[in-house]
């Protein structure tokens, strides 16, 4: 299942980068410590997180599976840096590099800092592989590298229960998204776009989204068989996440057990 195809990538990157603006505050005190390091960013987007990270002075590799969203991520860093947008970095200078990387196969480079927001990884097929991906960048930090994502919990779907429709608009596009929650660890949106056709008509696209949820209580645990020390808490920093979102948080502090018990 592909996400984020052309339009709705689009629909995403004119109308709904508030998220990312209201979790940078937090997400740069974290990585205050990593000022100069490389940060992967999972999920980037059209690129909103990836420009607060440029103007904190980090360097980035912007990482997501929709080959559309990181045209548009590229568009939208190239003309920002061409502005004068504080909030690009010098993307002239080589800070950052935009990829296509989908997890949890494929892997992540090696990182001072692994962030996402967005809830990337709840797009993922199943709790196995929300687990694999969890492994994934917990292998990918260096040593005392920071881990700051977020995460869907079961409460997710709970707190949504019985939700209809919701829509929103903007001056070329228009959204309709209906949800529903077949499985406790399943939420469905049904979205529905509308853009223009280049032609004087609007062009209807389609995209089912489904997002599993799971138990965040778990994920410390998990983290810290791979060496992350986690905490798991409603918010990066002052900034609350939406309802039964989870801001996983932490730290690499030692090798993984899997990793000592080679050395061994």
């Amino acid at each position: 299942m592909e996400y984020y195809q052309h339009d709705l990538a689009l629909v995403h990157a004119r109308g709904f980068g508030q998220h990312a603006d209201r979790c940078a505050p937090g997400l740069l005190d974290l990585l205050a410590p990593m000022k100069g390091g490389l940060v992967v960013e999972v999920g980037c987007g059209a690129g909103a997180l990836t420009r607060h990270l440029l103007a904190a002075g980090h360097r980035v590799i912007a990482t997501d599976a929709s080959a559309a969203m990181l045209e548009l991520a590229a568009d939208a860093l190239a003309a920002a840096a061409l502005a004068g947008d504080t909030r690009a970095g010098d993307t002239r200078a080589g800070d950052v590099e935009l990829r296509q990387l989908a997890l949890p196969d494929d892997r992540l480079p090696a990182a001072d800092a692994i962030v996402s927001v967005g809830h990337v990884i709840s797009y993922l097929p199943d709790a196995a592989a929300v687990d694999r991906a969890l492994v994934g960048m917990a292998e990918a930090l260096r040593p005392g590298g920071v881990l700051a994502i977020d995460v869907c919990d079961l409460e997710f779907g709970r707190i949504r229960a019985g939700q209809g429709t919701s829509g929103r608009a903007g001056p070329d596009w228009a959204v309709i998204a209906e949800y529903s929650s077949p499985a406790p660890e399943v939420f469905v949106r049904d979205i529905t776009t509308f853009v223009p056709d280049g032609a004087g008509a609007w062009r209807r696209g389609r995209e089912r989204h489904e997002n599993v949820l799971v138990d965040t209580s778990a994920i410390p645990a998990l983290l810290e068989t791979h060496g992350v020390t986690a905490t798991v808490r409603s918010a990066f920093g002052a900034a609350e996440l939406p309802p039964g979102m989870r801001a996983v948080t932490g730290v690499r502090t030692r090798p993984s057990r899997a990793a000592a018990a080679v050395r061994s």
